[in-house]
């Protein structure tokens, strides 16, 4: 399929012919959401912690006598259903959130999420992208030109220096490489801005 380019001034360029395994997939909501579950969950860190029964402080005097005051029994202040007492089943820092995604799901997924970006007019792929020094200003001015002021995902086949620095004190401008590319940038972006090196770094590593 054709994917629409434009130059770094903002006008249009010659087409381009992208793959249609990677462009052109139906749109699977079910997948997609699978895949960006997947990805959040196994970036999460198991490093929340809760006290069980031998680790609050407590006594272990009886708190009242067995019988006759009317009150349920009661062994220790450690007790799990006190206010105070330990966790029957604490969360520990080993717990582990992670998910599995086969490699043919996750590139399924992200073909998915590409293919709604083109249909949805929110892809759009840059002949070339560099900046002559590092200066935000000089950045903001070039994604103005090119009618991309909000939002914006750019990604690059190479990570260049001066575009990295320049991109920093965006607070709405995320830049990364090809390889680094994942499903919840992807999705979270209302427009991602991709340089043709980059379109071919992902037909080589997803179509």
């Amino acid at each position: 399929m054709e994917l629409k380019v434009i130059n770094e001034q903002g006008q249009a360029a010659a087409p381009l012919q992208a793959s249609d395994v990677l462009f052109g997939r139906d749109y699977n909501e079910a997948l997609i959401h699978q895949v960006v579950v997947a990805y959040q969950a196994n970036a999460r860190a198991g490093d929340r912690k809760q006290k069980n029964r031998s680790e609050v402080a407590h006594t272990t005097h009886k708190p009242w006598k067995q019988k006759g005051t009317g009150r349920a029994r009661a062994g220790m202040s450690s007790s799990t259903i006190w206010r105070g007492g330990g966790r029957a089943f604490p969360n520990t820092p080993e717990e582990n959130f992670g998910q599995k995604v086969n490699k043919k799901m996750f590139r399924a997924g992200v073909a998915s999420i590409l293919s709604e970006l083109v249909r949805q007019d929110r892809l759009v792929v840059v002949d070339s992208l560099s900046i002559d020094a590092p200066k935000t200003k000089l950045f903001a001015q070039k994604l103005k030109g090119m009618g991309l002021d909000d939002r914006l995902l750019v990604i690059t086949d190479q990570l260049d220096e001066n575009l990295y620095l320049s991109s920093r004190n965006l607070p709405n401008v995320l830049v990364l490489e090809a390889q680094e590319a994942d499903p919840v940038s992807l999705v979270r972006f209302p427009r991602v801005l991709v340089t043709k090196n980059a379109v071919a770094k992902f037909e080589e590593m997803w179509a």
